[in-house]
């Protein structure tokens, strides 16, 4: 009889595939719209269950918030909320914010809070403005439109030199993507022994079936490459009929 395969188990969130809660400051996003004028930043944060540092603000109204660190951001800084001078760590709609500058923790629609652009080091890049919209260019390299009252971070997110840092030892990698709920290493499948993967056992290492599996598959053989999805073969059905 054969045991779950590692990727089943991670699936159901328990032991050590659990983030720990404790470790998590909570969800961080974008203030409401109705805060409107200039905080100071109290203190930097390191956020263990994300790659980006936290900063916490003082906000105009005297209450305390937590938004997302930009690269530069500093204790003592000022952040303009919704309105003013268009500086690093700036909350402000995209209407406002002009060409060529680099912003971050992006809005898909008005005030969800932010969705986009929000890990260690990422930015993205507004290229141009019409009467309703706003261009910006994601670090993926595609350009999108979104609404000119979406709102964003002015600069980079901060922390962008996480990956140049060297880990050096096993148990650094452990501990560095514990809180991310990741796997430090991957074993591959053709490693394993047969109760442990379907691509495990045999004389060497090798699959010794298809690697492609069906996404109807049952849970337990889903590994490998997996069949190209509905869309992708009806789109290369109907060209095929067109042509």
């Amino acid at each position: 009889m054969g045991k779950r395969i590692i990727s089943r188990r991670r699936g159901s969130g328990t032991g050590p595939y659990r983030s720990p809660s404790h470790r998590h400051h909570g969800a961080v996003y974008l203030p409401a719209p109705t805060l409107v004028g200039e905080g100071k930043v109290v203190r930097i944060v390191p956020a263990p269950g994300r790659t980006a540092p936290v900063a916490d603000v003082a906000g105009p109204d005297g209450r305390e918030l937590r938004v997302l660190a930009t690269a530069g951001l500093a204790t003592g800084d000022a952040i303009t909320f919704h309105e003013g001078r268009v500086d690093r760590g700036a909350i402000l709609p995209l209407e406002k914010i002009p060409d060529g500058t680099l912003v971050s923790n992006l809005e898909v629609k008005p005030f969800d809070g932010g969705r986009l652009v929000r890990s260690a080091g990422a930015s993205a890049l507004v290229v141009a403005h019409t009467a309703r919209d706003v261009t910006v260019q994601l670090p993926s390299g595609a350009f999108k439109q979104f609404l000119g009252t979406c709102r964003a971070q002015v600069g980079a997110v901060g922390g962008g030199g996480r990956r140049e840092r060297p880990i050096i030892k096993a148990g650094k990698k452990v501990l560095a993507t514990r809180s991310l709920a990741r796997a430090a290493f991957k074993v591959r499948g053709v490693a394993m022994n047969p109760v442990n993967h379907p691509f495990g056992g045999g004389a060497h290492q090798h699959v010794g079936r298809p690697s492609t599996v069906s996404s109807g598959t049952w849970p337990g053989a889903k590994v490998g490459r997996f069949s190209r999805s509905v869309r992708v073969k009806k789109r290369l059905r109907e060209q095929k009929g067109g042509a």
